[in-house]
């Protein structure tokens, strides 16, 4: 036995019997790195494109966002859960656009008109501080208009925009205004929770609605889709056979997540914890519900 499955050392990570995952989670996820020859962590939460799994209805909201941005249909709107993967999905959009596209990405949208402005200014890499809200927007319509002067195009990326206030709202919709004789000179892109889609319904926003050509809800995995997810993320992490999970694990896993990435993520970073602790290259349905409950916060402590 290697010196991880000595008593002692798992006592030191605080692996004592029945209740040893007491205080397993106190650990990071690199640990177990090493032990099951990963080359990094499969399932940390941070968005990254490489990670991305193309379930069917990942691979539609793909290709209708990117149609959305290539054909310039000015608008586009792609909802889902938190932790569904809009995020994630945005950056593998943002990694295929090419050097004909200048790109903005706006992750929290709770400010003002005139921050929201500045922002999008900033994203541009235009020098934009110290300019009112009507300077800026200058500023960010010339800078379009010498994009397409170059044959380029341009594309905003709003994350969370269900946060968005009303007055947020109408300066984006202002934005849209931005055009030619012949073409819009600013693609925009909504990420948010279902509640954007009710806060797009109200009547006070009804030119903006008109005005969103494509849109897209990205649903949950499903339960066969998240089996493929965890061998997915697994193997881009460098697996080779291990850690691999029984079916009793994976149908819990998909319990607890119901098909949301992020929490699928969540709870098997914990459940590879457990094995590494446990020196387990199976992970098993009684490692994961232990997973659960330490997320949830239900184990003593």
């Amino acid at each position: 036995m290697s010196e991880f499955g000595t008593l002692n050392h798992r006592r030191t990570l605080g692996f004592t019997g029945s209740k040893g995952f007491r205080h397993l989670f106190c650990l990071e996820s690199g640990v177990y790195l090493a032990y099951y020859g990963l080359t990094e962590p499969p399932f940390d939460i941070t968005p990254n494109p490489r990670f991305l799994f193309y379930s069917a209805k990942h691979r539609e909201a793909f290709n209708h966002v990117l149609y959305g941005i290539r054909e310039r249909k000015g608008f586009v709107q792609l909802t889902g859960e938190v932790g569904a993967g809009k995020t994630t999905l945005c950056r593998a959009i943002l990694d295929q656009l090419d050097g004909h596209y200048a790109t903005a990405l706006i992750l929290n949208p709770v400010m003002s008109a005139g921050e929201l402005m500045k922002a999008v200014g900033i994203e541009f890499g235009l020098p934009v501080n110290g300019l009112d809200r009507l300077d800026t927007l200058g500023v960010i319509n010339q800078f379009l208009l010498q994009q397409v002067e170059r044959g380029k195009d341009s594309v905003l990326i709003i994350d969370e925009a269900q946060d968005l206030t009303d007055e947020l709202l109408e300066q984006v919709r202002l934005l849209s205004n931005l055009e030619t004789d012949d073409r819009k000179l600013l693609q925009i892109v909504l990420l948010g929770q279902p509640e954007l889609r009710d806060r797009l319904n109200n009547p006070r926003l009804r030119q903006l609605r008109q005005r969103i050509t494509v849109r897209y809800h990205l649903p949950p995995l499903s339960r066969g889709e998240v089996n493929q997810y965890i061998q997915h993320r697994l193997e881009i992490a460098g697996a080779k056979g291990a850690p691999y999970f029984t079916q009793p694990a994976l149908w819990r896993v998909y319990r607890y997540s119901q098909g949301i990435p992020r929490l699928l993520n969540a709870v098997c970073d914990k459940a590879l914890l457990a094995g590494f602790v446990g020196q387990r290259e199976e992970i098993d349905y009684r490692m994961v519900s232990r997973a659960v409950q330490e997320l949830e916060g239900q184990l003593a402590a």
